[in-house]
């Protein structure tokens, strides 16, 4: 594994193995806490089986660096640093046409992601999105047509059974880097530090 940034420890997102090559594609994502992420994590793997989930939204979607990665993180952590925390709630379950990606909607702290990601996304750290930035939760995603709507049934009951807070509370980022085995390194812990504006 590669070195600490600035303090942080370099952890592996479940799924990784150290043998697997880092690719220069980076993002910035929150983790979403248990027992959501436990239940968001199974419902992935029962929708798409074989895949290697870790339930989080993307605040940052990936894309390539054209400085260092040290000076992308510091870059990165300046701006977050700069934002208070806030709470995220996941709301009902939906399709992305035309990419037939199963997702679930955010609610409550979309205002907050949308102002995160604008922030963001300059600089050295801007890219030319494929699609517009829309703050979610995947589900499933690289499925066959005749797959999509039995699975989105299939997730809507599935998540309108789940019994826990559907609520996450966004204090840290992470820092993440791609590998050539479709997994994610964690490269930075990002804390939320600003002052909520009454």
């Amino acid at each position: 594994m590669s070195p600490a940034i600035n303090g942080t420890i370099d952890k592996p997102m479940a799924g990784c193995t150290d043998g697997a090559e880092r690719i220069n594609l980076f993002a910035l994502v929150v983790y979403i806490p248990d027992p959501l992420a436990r239940f968001l994590d199974d419902l992935r793997r029962e929708l798409t089986p074989g895949c290697l989930p870790r339930a989080h939204v993307t605040i940052l979607p990936p894309r390539a660096l054209s400085i260092s990665v040290d000076a992308a993180a510091d870059n990165a952590r300046s701006i977050v640093s700069g934002f208070a925390p806030f709470d995220i709630s996941a709301a009902s379950v939906d399709i992305f046409r035309p990419t037939d990606v199963i997702y679930i909607r955010i609610r409550e702290g979309e205002r907050e992601l949308r102002e995160l990601y604008r922030t963001l996304n300059t600089g050295p750290l801007a890219c030319d999105e494929q699609y517009p930035y829309q703050p979610h939760i995947t589900l499933a995603q690289d499925l066959r047509p005749e797959q999509v709507q039995p699975l989105f049934e299939l997730a809507r009951k599935r998540w309108s059974a789940f019994p826990h807070s559907r609520r996450i509370r966004a204090e840290r980022a992470f820092f993440v880097q791609s590998k050539a085995d479709c997994t994610w390194v964690d490269l930075a812990e990002l804390r939320l530090q600003g002052v909520p504006v009454a």
